[in-house]
């Protein structure tokens, strides 16, 4: 009896559980930054449109009204990463020269598709080339080219005729 009186007095003074707070839920992600890029050519309403950082051409393209029936794609890399401030001309031919001599590629002010457009270096190195130059400020000289990752010593001889600073 007596085990009884003690454990049924230790239960009684015992404290009761107290359910936890509720914790509000912080989300540790910022929204993705907008870029802005300009659809020209054969689409549907050429001009600005907004898309989200890591967009693909083709979400400008669509966000433009989409292609027009007979628009020649061929030129286009629909699964190009956008760059903010660039121009996407759809189903536009490439302007003719007329024998004339191309003028060079401003390094500091070319965007990702024109560098793109450049023999050896594609979307990626292109890439890597306004990415280098956001990081580190213009390019003084277009030997600083080596220091963009995939271009070396053969590229930037390649280059050299075809860009400047």
């Amino acid at each position: 009896m007596a085990c009884t009186v003690i454990g049924l007095g230790s239960w009684w003074q015992s404290p009761a559980a107290e359910p936890a707070p509720a914790l509000a839920l912080v989300s540790t992600t910022a929204p993705a930054p907008e870029l802005v890029v300009n659809v020209i050519g054969e689409v549907a309403t050429p001009g600005l449109v907004t898309v989200t950082s890591g967009a693909r051409v083709a979400d400008a393209v669509r966000l433009a009204g989409g292609v027009k029936p007979g628009a020649d794609l061929h030129d286009l890399n629909l699964a190009r990463k956008l760059t903010d401030g660039e121009q996407i001309a759809v189903g536009i031919p490439p302007p003719a020269h007329g024998g004339a001599v191309p003028s060079k590629l401003n390094l500091n002010s070319a965007t990702a598709a024109e560098l793109d457009a450049l023999p050896g270096v594609g979307p990626v190195t292109a890439q890597r080339i306004v990415d280098h130059r956001t990081r580190k400020g213009p390019f003084a000289s277009v030997d600083q080219l080596r220091e963009v990752e995939g271009i070396g010593d053969s590229k930037l001889a390649t280059l050299a005729d075809l860009v400047h600073t």
